[in-house]
């Protein structure tokens, strides 16, 4: 069975950058959409951001143009950079196959001074 696993989250500052990663367990053969949520605590997981299996990025939300959502195929690995970090992108990060109803642990990123 297929696993998620994130990494890369941690405390940043205000105006730094982190890379989360989000590796699969095994192939899933580049084939699917993977996607970044976030959640913070009270509110309903929210999409940051998406990637097609040919590498067509969408962020639905107001991050566009400080996160990038790319993917590694061969590492079986998709990731989100945070570019300018802002105190509201705190939460925990999750990613997802939909098409596999899989979902990562999660990763906690706080953004504070």
């Amino acid at each position: 069975q297929v696993q998620l696993v994130e990494s890369g989250g941690g405390l940043v500052e205000p105006g730094g950058s982190l890379r989360l990663s989000c590796a699969a367990s095994r192939g899933t053969g580049g084939i699917h959409t993977m996607v970044w949520y976030r959640q913070t605590p009270g509110n309903e997981r929210e999409k940051v951001a998406s990637i097609s299996p040919g590498g067509l990025p969408e962020y639905p939300g107001s991050e566009k143009g400080r996160f990038t959502i790319s993917r590694d195929s061969d590492k079986n690995t998709a990731y989100l950079q945070i570019n300018n970090a802002q105190p509201e992108d705190t939460g925990v990060y999750s990613c997802n196959i939909p098409f596999l109803l899989l979902w990562g642990q999660g990763t906690q990123v706080t953004v504070s001074p």
